[in-house]
């Protein structure tokens, strides 16, 4: 018995280099496994365990996210990481996301992305114990989940493939309490969140 195939699962095109798809795996890939490693540091040296739990939910949330983008990558003939400059798939020409290299956090280095951190505040991060390090930490990560819900966002209004659509809007699901529980954990230890553009 020969299965007809449905028009809906007709094969669509691969996604290109340049495109939103492939651009929008490659950095989230790289600003999701940054935060996973804040995430895990947090993790095993904080002693808060609203911390400890919120660490290792972000950490196994986000590190499933970057399996899926580097399957896609692969299965897209595509490298890991982008070749050139970071974010260039938001720059779409008659967009209005308002995206470009002007969108970097103030205190990110060159070429970084919307919410990273820097290797001196990572390097800060490590060396700080007790409330220090977790005010910090939620400082760095709901600045890094503000950067990543401003990608996520781009890439749900503008691909056309369904699978990265899905996976945008779980981060945007995901992201936005996990941001206002950090504002609420801040809140509660006299602490501010730092600038965002």
């Amino acid at each position: 018995m020969v299965l007809s195939r449905a028009v809906d699962d007709e094969p669509q095109p691969v996604p290109a280099a340049g495109s939103v798809e492939v651009g929008f795996a490659q950095d989230m890939s790289v600003h999701h496994l940054q935060a996973v490693t804040m995430a895990n540091w947090a993790r095993d040296h904080s002693g808060d365990r609203a911390i400890v739990q919120l660490a290792f939910d972000i950490g196994s949330t986000q590190t499933e996210q970057v399996g899926r983008m580097k399957g896609w990558l692969m299965l897209w003939q595509q490298p890991e990481e982008p070749l050139g400059e970071y974010m260039t798939w938001m720059t779409e020409p008659g967009s209005h996301s308002g995206h470009g290299g002007d969108q970097v956090s103030p205190s990110a280095g060159e070429g970084a992305m919307p919410g990273m951190a820097t290797e001196q505040e990572l390097t800060k991060l490590r060396s700080l114990s007790g409330e220090e390090l977790d005010v910090y930490f939620l400082q760095l990560m709901l600045r890094h989940h503000q950067g990543g819900t401003d990608m996520a966002q781009y890439a749900y209004d503008h691909s056309s493939v369904g699978a990265v659509r899905t996976l945008a809007q779980s981060i945007l699901k995901s992201q936005g309490p996990e941001a206002e529980l950090m504002r609420q954990l801040l809140a509660k230890r006299d602490a501010e969140p730092l600038p965002y553009p």
